[in-house]
C-alpha cells in the first residue's frame, strides 16, 4: 500500500489518498497531518500520469541511440506512465511480430506502458499497406498507425488506410510533409533561411497534406490524427475541420511551443528537427491553438540520436530532439506560467486526451477512488537546470541543455508501484507476464 498526504489536485483541492493493488482505494480531504509511513506531498501537485502518443524508442535495430528500457527510464523521469513507440525501427514495426517484440520489451522494462504504433505501409515506403489487421489483433492491440518520419504521400494509399482502420476504430497519425516541396530542405523557409543560406522548408508543405487528409477523413468518415503541427495555417485548417465535425485530432511538441527558427542562425545541429522550428508567429498560434483545444494534445516526438549524428556539420546531422524528460516543464513554462491554460487543461492535453485518442483504457483517468494508480507529483515552485549528461535517455540531443525550467517531478507511480522516488528512477519488477 502507498499513502500520499497533503497533495494538491489540479482543481486546487488538497487530499490524502491510499493506493492498493494498483488502484486508488481511498481519497479524502487532507487531514493536514504529516505522512509518517507514506509520501508527504505538501506544496506539490498530484496529476494523472502523463501519456505520450509520439515516442521514438529506436529498438529494435538502433540500440546505440535508445532502447525500450532507456526510453522507459526517460519517460518515468518525465512523469509518463504510458508512451507510444513509433514504427521507424529496424526492422520497421509493420508486422504483428515486430510490434509484439516491442510490447514485450516494454513489459520487461516495467516502468510504463509501452504501446507500439504500427506502420501504415510496408517498410514505410508508402507503396503497400502494412499488416494493419494483424497488428490490431496481436497481443499489442495496436490502434494507432503512422509512417512518422515519412509522409503517406500517395492519396490513394492514405484513403485505403483510413478506410481499413475504421473497421476496428483505429486512427492514422500522419506526418504532414509534402515530399516534393521539401527536397533537401533543412530548416523553416523564411527570412532566417534566406539570410544564412540553408534550403527552406515551406509551411505550405505541411498545410497541403493537412488539408488533403482532412478532406479524405471527411470523405471516408474515419479518424485522422495530425502529428507535430508547427504552422499557424495548420492550426486554422484543423479548426475549420473541427467546426465541420470531421474526426480529426492534432498534437504539438514542447519544442515547437518554445523554440523558434532564429536559434538556427549559429548552425548548431541540436536545433535541427523534423518538422523544423518555425517563426515566433507560428509559436504563438500553436500556444493559442493548444489553449483553445484546436490542438488536442502535447506529444514529445522524443527522437534520440547517438552523439556522432549530431556532433557534425548541419547538413550531415540527423533531424530530431529528445524530449520526454523536459516536456512537462516546458508546458508549465509556456502554457501555465503564461496563464494560457490552467492545471486541469494541462491534465486534459497531456494525459486524458492522448489516452482517449489511442484507446489506452487504464491511462488518462481522473484521480478518483477506483481509478488506476498512474500518478505523478510535481513541485511547481521549484525549478531545475537541464544537464544533458544527467538525462536518463541513452542520447543527449536536448535543445534545452543549460536552461532553467519550472516544475520539479519528485515521485511517479505506475500501476501502483513507485517508479520515481525523490526524482530518481528506481528499478522495478518486470511485468513480462502481466
Amino acid at each position: 500500500m502507498i499513502k500520499i498526504n497533503n497533495a494538491k489536485l489540479a482543481d486546487n483541492s488538497v487530499v490524502d489518498l491510499e493506493i492498493d493493488n494498483g488502484v486508488i482505494t481511498k481519497l479524502s480531504k487532507a487531514a493536514g497531518s504529516k505522512s509518517v509511513d507514506g509520501i508527504d506531498a505538501a506544496g506539490k501537485i498530484l496529476l494523472p500520469g502523463l501519456v505520450d502518443l509520439h515516442t521514438h524508442l529506436r529498438e529494435p535495430g538502433q540500440e546505440d541511440a535508445e532502447t525500450v528500457l532507456t526510453g522507459s527510464q526517460a519517460a518515468a523521469a518525465g512523469g509518463y506512465t504510458a508512451i507510444s513507440s513509433m514504427a521507424n525501427s529496424n526492422p520497421v514495426a509493420d508486422t504483428a511480430g515486430v510490434v509484439e517484440q516491442i510490447y514485450r520489451l516494454g513489459k520487461s522494462a516495467g516502468l510504463c506502458d509501452v504501446n507500439p504504433i504500427g506502420a501504415v505501409t510496408m517498410g514505410l515506403n508508402g507503396e503497400q499497406l502494412a499488416e494493419l489487421g494483424a497488428m490490431a489483433d496481436s497481443i499489442a492491440q495496436v490502434r494507432v498507425f503512422s509512417d512518422d518520419g515519412k509522409c503517406v504521400a500517395d492519396p490513394l494509399i492514405m484513403r485505403r488506410a483510413l478506410e481499413y482502420v475504421k473497421t476496428f476504430n483505429g486512427v492514422i497519425a500522419q506526418h504532414a510533409q509534402e515530399p516534393r516541396l521539401t527536397i533537401n530542405a533543412q530548416m523553416n523557409e523564411g527570412s532566417v533561411s534566406a539570410r544564412i543560406g540553408l534550403p527552406g522548408w515551406p509551411a505550405i508543405a505541411e498545410e497541403a497534406i493537412i488539408a488533403r487528409d482532412i478532406l479524405l477523413a471527411e470523405h471516408v468518415q474515419s479518424r485522422l490524427h495530425i502529428c507535430h503541427v508547427t504552422t499557424a495555417g495548420g492550426v486554422d485548417l484543423i479548426r475549420w475541420a473541427k467546426q465541420r465535425g470531421i474526426q480529426v485530432t492534432a498534437e504539438v511538441t514542447p519544442h515547437h511551443l518554445l523554440l523558434t527558427d532564429e536559434l538556427v542562425e549559429n548552425y548548431d545541429p541540436i536545433y535541427k528537427v523534423n518538422p523544423p522550428l518555425r517563426r515566433e508567429k507560428d509559436v504563438m498560434a500553436l500556444r493559442e491553438g493548444l489553449a483553445e483545444g484546436v490542438i488536442d494534445i502535447v506529444a514529445t516526438d522524443h527522437a534520440p540520436h547517438p552523439a556522432e549524428n549530431k556532433d557534425c556539420e548541419w547538413q550531415a546531422a540527423a533531424f530530431g530532439m529528445v524530449g520526454l524528460e523536459t516536456a512537462l516543464s516546458v508546458v508549465i513554462q509556456t502554457m501555465i506560467e503564461s496563464k494560457l491554460m490552467d492545471w486541469n487543461q494541462l491534465v486534459d492535453r497531456m494525459s486524458i486526451k492522448p489516452a482517449k485518442i489511442a484507446g489506452y483504457k487504464n491511462q488518462g483517468q481522473l484521480i478518483a477512488v477506483g481509478s488506476s494508480a498512474n500518478l505523478l507529483l510535481v513541485d511547481p515552485s521549484k525549478s531545475w537546470q537541464v544537464e544533458r549528461s544527467k538525462l536518463n535517455s541513452k542520447s543527449r540531443n536536448t535543445p534545452f541543455h543549460g536552461m532553467v525550467l519550472p516544475g520539479l517531478i519528485s515521485d511517479v507511480i505506475y500501476n501502483g508501484k513507485q517508479t520515481v522516488i525523490a526524482g530518481k528512477v528506481v528499478k522495478v519488477e518486470s511485468t513480462i507476464n502481466g
